[in-house]
């Protein structure tokens, strides 16, 4: 699948274009992280404080949401284009880390969507020589801990894999890791707040982000993240089969599946 089949099929299933999110629930958020919302801040610490008109240029730079301040609620966009050229850079981006044979580790907040598709890229990347680090047993949070499905962070809790927005999952891996006396990461591929902790701790770290996502957009334009991919980040796994085939594609890891 080339660029421009990927981002009509993207368009088609509404990983973007008039995606799900609404316009209200955008402007919200951004207002929210602004705010230092928990759930909403992501880990990102900014070296100088936004304002709202910034941050709200920027998710039209970078995503693709209206750039008309009138428009208040009802649908927004996420702009096909943009995707596939953050998914270039990405993939560029695991392939060398793959190349080097660097140790990657792989978590996501968005278990129900996104699991799949970090699952399928870590078995690529152990099948092509890098490592994907497992992580110590043990580490609490709240009312449950951090478990590794398929070579995969996510916060479990009372038997289910948590939506979460939380960075101090990522936070407790890393200290953990210190703490046994284990490198950490070359690279962290995540989404939430799983990668704009590693990111703000000074970890290469590149990362999926929805519409209501501004924090990973400010993070990669305050050079913390190294690429945010913007994208619906909740629909059902199978539907990113093709945008995980083409990642492994570009990233050199041809031949190896995309889970389904």
């Amino acid at each position: 699948m080339n660029r421009e089949e990927l981002a009509s099929y993207l368009d088609s299933v509404r990983i973007t274009g008039e995606v799900a999110t609404p316009r209200e629930n955008n402007l919200d958020h951004m207002r929210r992280f602004l705010d230092g919302n928990e759930h909403l801040e992501f880990g990102v610490r900014t070296t100088r404080p936004w304002t709202f008109d910034e941050v709200f240029s920027l998710m039209h730079e970078k995503v693709g949401t209206s750039a008309d301040p009138s428009h208040t609620t009802g649908q927004d966009t996420i702009d096909a284009a943009k995707c596939v050229a953050a998914l270039d850079r990405f993939a560029d981006r695991l392939g060398r880390s793959v190349r080097a044979g660097e140790r990657i580790l792989f978590a996501t907040g968005h278990p129900g969507g996104l699991l799949p598709v970090h699952a399928a890229l870590a078995s690529a990347a152990a099948q092509a020589g890098a490592e994907v680090m497992e992580i110590p047993h043990g580490i609490r949070f709240r009312e449950g801990d951090v478990r590794q499905v398929q070579g995969v962070l996510a916060w479990h809790q009372h038997g289910n894999l948590m939506h979460t927005h939380y960075p101090q999952p990522m936070r407790l891996v890393l200290e953990s890791l210190a703490a046994a006396g284990r490198p950490g990461p070359e690279l962290v591929v995540a989404d939430h707040g799983w990668a704009g902790e590693a990111a703000a701790a000074g970890v290469p770290a590149l990362g999926f982000a929805d519409c209501n996502d501004p924090g990973l957009f400010v993070s990669e334009a305050e050079g913390q993240l190294e690429v945010a991919v913007p994208l619906d980040d909740n629909v059902p796994p199978v539907l990113y089969v093709p945008l995980t085939e083409y990642v492994l594609d570009r990233a050199g890891f041809a031949g190896a599946p995309a889970l389904r």
